[in-house]
């Protein structure tokens, strides 16, 4: 063995891209932080909300589910749900809600709280829970709060409803006009736009590097990388970074370097990561030589693309927010996945149950038996929560894992 692939075996799991994320990351909450100093307004906004004319009025946007996520993988969750739960929040309610209102009176979570928001842009596309959370939130800051309500899409997406989502736009333009005391800035909306667009087809391409086998990433690793088209959606800084990670990404695969070194199953991953078991998630799976090369959550923020127009933007911003993953009916999500199965041509669907997501977890059950039956897909259900780990039974799950996999093994002729 030459010392070349040598330094390559001993490198498989590494991903240099990882450090770069890091610094960008890092760099960005500096500038949250300081925004005030430096003369720029704070955002506080959901993560399926419409960020790109934020960014055209020089606003910073800050994600508090993206915070929240950072609590629960530095294992900083349960103290803060308890903290909610004493202020009389119930247990039931979403931990990323629980978590981020109790952060906020203490500065709770690994980089010392958020910065306080100039004003709140709150869009239900992704639950109803935000709703209610953001308002109290308003409250407690006593700043501004805009919500942007989208119909939910069972199967088509009516005139009506178009109507009265683009009237919103226009209602959203307004309050960011009156809240920044400048005019919006239409031309640079388009720039912005266009980055957006082209960063999420970067990220797309990223995501479909694992069509490769071995794939060169896994669902854990885009868990990770996914931070950029959230909290910096519509900026060069995006698009620089995925096309490094893509052509990153793309060497691996020539080079056959995978997540998973000895890759024998591929796995379809369903809903919010548990935040703080991913890495004993990703080696438990690895242990049978099972990487999870895709998952619907992750590519929920390039499933817009088929509505988005960049000599458009505004316009397309209408469907493009409306009929987002989350937003539709099972029957729309089962072709989703359907689709993913094929494209990604994998042997199991792992479903996440989580306690704290109904909306994500609603209807699961019926995907999963439909696969079972129109596609002899087996699947997994894994019972949790995407920050609480006191309903994380390591045991449980790990049983059920091993059970699951025994039956891909079998289907597959025992390899």
């Amino acid at each position: 063995m030459t010392e070349a692939v040598q330094t390559r075996e001993g490198e498989k799991m590494k991903v240099k891209s990882v450090k770069k994320m890091r610094e960008i990351m890092t760099a960005y909450y500096i500038e949250a932080k300081t925004a005030r100093q430096n003369g720029k307004k704070v955002a506080w906004i959901t993560s399926g909300g419409p960020v790109e004319p934020l960014v055209a009025m020089d606003v910073i946007p800050v994600y508090p589910e993206n915070h929240a996520a950072m609590i629960g993988a530095s294992h900083m969750a349960v103290d803060l749900c308890e903290k909610a739960e004493a202020m009389g929040y119930c247990r039931d309610l979403c931990s990323y809600a629980r978590s981020d209102i109790a952060a906020s009176p203490v500065n709770g979570g690994p980089i010392g709280g958020l910065p306080a928001p100039d004003f709140l842009i709150c869009c239900n596309n992704i639950c109803g829970t935000v709703m209610k959370w953001y308002e109290v939130q308003a409250r407690y800051y006593n700043v501004p709060l805009f919500i942007f309500d989208t119909p939910f899409c069972h199967t088509e997406f009516p005139d009506e409803a178009r109507w009265y989502v683009r009237r919103q736009i226009d209602e959203y333009i307004n309050f960011l006009e009156k809240a920044c005391a400048r005019k919006f800035d239409y031309d640079k909306m388009k720039e912005v736009g266009r980055l957006s667009i082209e960063g999420q087809r970067l990220w797309q391409a990223v995501l479909d590097t694992t069509m490769n086998r071995p794939a060169p990433m896994s669902a854990f690793d885009a868990f990770f990388h996914l931070a950029l088209i959230v909290t910096l959606r519509g900026t060069q800084i995006a698009v620089d970074y995925y096309s490094g990670l893509l052509e990153e990404m793309r060497e691996r695969a020539a080079l056959k370097i995978g997540a998973v070194p000895d890759e024998k199953y591929r796995l379809l991953w369903d809903n919010l990561p548990v935040w703080y078991k991913t890495k004993w998630l990703s080696d438990k799976f690895a242990s049978h030589g099972a990487c999870l090369v895709a998952d619907t959550y992750t590519s929920a923020w390039c499933g817009s693309l088929d509505y988005l127009n960049e000599n458009d933007f505004i316009e397309s911003m209408v469907e493009g927010y409306t009929r987002i993953y989350l937003n539709i009916g099972v029957d729309e999500m089962l072709k989703i996945i359907t689709k993913m199965v094929r494209k990604y041509d994998v042997d199991g669907f792992v479903m996440h149950s989580n306690r704290s997501c109904k909306p994500y977890s609603l209807g699961q059950y019926d995907i999963m038996k439909t696969l079972q039956r129109d596609m002899g897909i087996p699947s997994l259900m894994i019972e949790a929560d995407m920050l609480d780990e006191r309903n994380f039974s390591e045991s449980q799950i790990e049983t059920r894992i091993d059970a699951f996999m025994e039956i891909i093994k079998q289907k597959k002729g025992g390899a």
